[in-house]
């Protein structure tokens, strides 16, 4: 019900800058709410990086706080996360997640399919 094109993954080295983007659209009923950025790495449970509310209102993870910056744009359904300074423990795979409004209500929760971010020298 919700189709996202996800962009920007790749590999980076430690100190550097990548830039994610996620375009969510629907052809259902309702429209796309709040998005955001989560991460899992093999073996462990999928955290939360950035999670931008449908008013606005911005959730940063303390490990991306500072480092890493949220944009969304309403028009199109894009979300922008640029990352600096990554570290190592960056490293994972980053998945584009999206609420479906309905009736001004958040009535289901979608994923993107992932994009992997590798930090190495």
């Amino acid at each position: 019900q919700v189709q996202f094109v996800e962009s920007g993954g790749g590999l980076v080295q430690p100190g550097g800058s990548l830039t994610l983007s996620c375009t969510a659209s629907t052809s259902s009923r309702g429209r796309i709410g709040g998005m955001g950025w989560y991460r899992q790495v093999p073996g462990s449970q999928r955290e939360l990086v950035v999670f931008i509310a449908d008013g606005g209102a911005r959730n940063y993870a303390d490990s991306a706080r500072g480092r890493f910056t949220a944009s969304i744009d309403k028009s199109n359904g894009r979300l922008t996360l640029q990352m600096s300074a990554l570290r190592p423990e960056d490293t994972a795979v980053y998945y584009c997640n999206a609420n479906l409004i309905r009736l001004g209500r958040p009535v289901q929760n979608f994923w993107g399919q992932g994009t992997q971010v590798t930090v190495a020298s």
